[in-house]
């Protein structure tokens, strides 16, 4: 297929926006309508120049993963023609990469779950051998395979890094019931895709989920398991010990750090062979997924 210009921003005019590193969420009232851009943020940076299609790509991810895991969560339609929006509205920008959704109240807490260790997971672990307060056996190298998935909770930062925590400072935030089912429902969800991504050749080392509450339950929100969320690692080509090759941004973030950007200004503008490769990155993980590609 054709490749597309970036689009990097929604303006809906009279309805109020907030916008995130990656989506444009407008409030419809008693609706959400969430927008995925094609901007790509890295080091909590967003780079000046977006990815082609990406936003279509983790929005038609977030879409394949919500039917198949069949779980309650705030999709309720991708159709933006059915949306009462000013008449002058192109919606052609808005296919694709827009779901409409039910207005929850978000859990404040980054829902994390690893099933192999890298990142700050790995950071952690190499100073006290534990994550989060989970305690992991010794002499794991990067990127092993862990015995079993384990939560790793995060707060939610506006800016900066989340901050990892533990089980118990979670449940004091939010309260030990709700904490425990949160456990539950997000270790389920990553042990069951993580099941159908391996039968399809990919990896889900780890994730990090969005819950909150809609008339008294629990529901997924926002994104789920799209490479923005997640570590998708080739399973053909998986040897612990070192970083491995990735469907997500890592290639983009390991380009950043061959540069002389100092992460504290503004990143620089991304070649375009980055962003073709980036683009490529997340289709193959689109395809892998879902055995299907992207609509033109």
């Amino acid at each position: 297929m054709t490749t597309s210009t970036p689009w990097l921003q929604t303006e809906i005019p009279g309805v109020p926006v907030r916008r995130g590193k990656v989506r444009d969420v407008f409030d419809l009232g008693d609706q959400l309508l969430l927008v995925a851009s094609d901007r790509i943020s890295a080091f909590d940076w967003v780079m000046p120049n977006g990815i082609p299609d990406k936003g279509r790509i983790l929005t038609q991810l977030s879409a394949f993963w919500f039917d198949l895991l069949q779980v309650p969560h705030h999709l309720l339609s991708q159709d933006v023609d059915q949306l009462k929006l000013p008449v002058n509205i192109d919606r052609a920008p808005l296919r694709g990469r827009s779901m409409i959704c039910r207005k929850a109240q978000i859990v404040p807490i980054e829902c994390v779950v690893r099933g192999y260790l890298e990142g700050s997971g790995w950071k952690e672990y190499r100073q006290n051998q534990a994550v989060c307060g989970v305690a992991l056996p010794p002499g794991l190298k990067q990127c092993d395979k862990l015995p079993e998935p384990i939560f790793t909770p995060a707060t939610k930062e506006e800016s900066g890094h989340d901050i990892n925590i533990s089980f118990a400072e979670m449940a004091n935030l939010i309260g030990q019931e709700t904490a425990a089912e949160l456990k539950r429902l997000t270790l389920d969800v990553y042990t069951r895709a993580a099941a159908h991504a391996l039968a399809h050749g990919v990896i889900i080392a780890d994730t990090k989920l969005e819950w909150g509450w809609y008339e008294g339950k629990l529901i997924l929100c926002d994104e789920v398991l799209t490479p923005d969320s997640s570590r998708f690692w080739p399973a053909d080509r998986y040897q612990p010990g070192g970083p491995q090759p990735s469907f997500d941004k890592q290639f983009l973030r390991e380009w950043l750090e061959t540069t002389t950007w100092d992460k504290n200004s503004p990143p620089p503008h991304l070649p375009e062979e980055v962003v073709q490769q980036s683009r490529a990155k997340y289709l193959e993980a689109l395809q892998k997924l879902t055995s299907n590609s992207l609509p033109e």
